[in-house]
């Protein structure tokens, strides 16, 4: 099964841009759509971006929309968010995610640990 790890969380104030990183490893990454979900302490997962399993196909959440975008890089084995004008309400632990299915499905198995993004305002 493929592996997980995020980085490039951290510290913003409002406004500022941040990038996200996702490293997979011990699967065959091309197989899989990947996405982007956050968590805020006492809220639910929520979906953030998604993307299938080229990068010709993305989906986005309203709340983010024109502001994150999602990429992969197939021959690197990663996946990125990058994240510009970003407010407090998108505090959250980040996490990536894979599936074997619809990237815009609720059939996410394979998790990374997640990374805290703390935007201040």
């Amino acid at each position: 099964q493929v592996q997980l790890a995020e980085s490039g969380g951290g510290l913003v104030q409002a406004g500022d841009s941040l990038g996200l990183s996702c490293a997979a490893s011990g699967g065959t990454f091309s197989n899989y759509a990947m996405g982007w979900f956050r968590q805020a302490p006492g809220n639910e997962r929520e979906f953030v971006a998604s993307i299938n399993w080229s990068g010709a196909v993305t989906y986005y959440a309203d709340s983010v929309k024109g502001r994150f975008t999602i990429s992969r890089d197939n021959a690197k084995n990663a996946l990125y968010l990058q994240m510009n004008n970003l407010k407090p309400e998108d505090t959250a632990i980040y996490y990536c995610a894979a599936t074997t299915g619809h990237p815009h499905s609720n059939d996410y198995d394979h998790w990374g640990q997640g990374t805290q993004v703390t935007v201040s305002s």
